[in-house]
């Protein structure tokens, strides 16, 4: 699929706002004072700038608000309502920085699951299409939430717990991989399956419906270079893991030290979710002759 830039901004900012937000609910980095309420303000910046990066791949940008009401069906709409409800559940935790507000732990507690929940509601957006193959699979959940969890662990400063999640994310990526790549094989669609004519003997593209690119075209297909997709694999796996933890480890919990390996963690992200994208191959193409 066409890997758009607004949507990989999207992931990769979102995942790491509320991966840093679960943190900070939790109470990763006690205190208090304007320095703290900063890393909030930061937590905020990154989750809501990420969401609106993606309303930029809209048609109408203008009526992204109306997406809210159809929760009941769609992942996309379920993800705009968990993202609300926990920017405002944390919200009082993070003016507690500030303000004598009293024990918020509960409330930090709820905001950190929410943070979660709104993370899984964003991976099910993509892991719940039978159209994509190298999407439709349980490994894409763990994916996202990988990322979020060893982002937001990377910039809040906990050190050992940004080991082991780099560790599992590491794991977690290279079973994506391995099971993207064979994931539309193993689905068995092929354009006999497309078209529902299977049953009658070998399909095969006669002539194309049309003589000009199209829309289907444009966002669907995307060919990527073998050579150029290992490379991009190996950027991501080290970037977004073994150098953030071996700077963790070597470094230790130093600002200078987390902001320099939660750059190299979003290098990585950012290749990654190209990948995610530009690899994921829809069976639309089946009717183009595309595989």
């Amino acid at each position: 699929m066409h890997p758009a830039p607004s949507v990989i901004v999207f992931t990769v900012l979102s995942g790491l706002g509320f991966g840093f937000l679960a943190f900070l609910g939790l109470g990763a980095l006690p205190g208090h004072g304007p320095w703290h309420f900063a890393l909030w303000v930061l937590g905020y910046a990154l989750a809501v700038g990420g969401l609106l990066a993606s309303t930029f791949h809209l048609g109408n940008p203008q009526r992204a608000w109306r997406a809210f009401s159809q929760w009941r069906t769609s992942w996309l709409s379920r993800e705009g309502c968990a993202a609300v409800v926990t920017l405002i559940l944390l919200a009082p935790v993070a003016l507690g920085d500030l303000l004598p507000l009293g024990d918020l732990r509960l409330l930090g507690l709820l905001g950190a699951a929410m943070s979660l929940v709104t993370i899984f509601t964003t991976s099910m957006i993509y892991a719940q299409l039978k159209t994509v193959p190298r999407w439709n699979h349980p490994v894409t959940p763990l994916l996202f939430l990988g990322y979020a969890i060893a982002g937001g662990s990377i910039l809040s400063g906990e050190g050992r717990i940004a080991v082991v999640a780099c560790l599992i994310l590491f794991l977690v990526l290279a079973a994506s991989w391995r099971i993207g790549d064979r994931r539309f094989a193993e689905v068995g669609q092929s354009i006999g399956s497309a078209t529902g004519l299977g049953d009658l003997g070998k399909v095969r593209v006669f002539e194309r419906g049309h003589t000009a690119g199209n829309y289907l075209l444009h966002e669907m297909m995307f060919v990527v270079g073998r050579k150029h997709a290992d490379r991009l694999r190996i950027i991501a796996l080290a970037f977004s893991t073994l150098v953030p933890a071996a700077l963790v480890v070597l470094g230790g919990p130093h600002w200078p030290v987390v902001v320099l390996a939660t750059l190299c963690h979003i290098l990585g992200a950012l290749a990654q979710r190209w990948l995610f994208f530009a690899q994921a191959e829809h069976v639309v193409g089946l009717y183009y002759g595309m595989r």
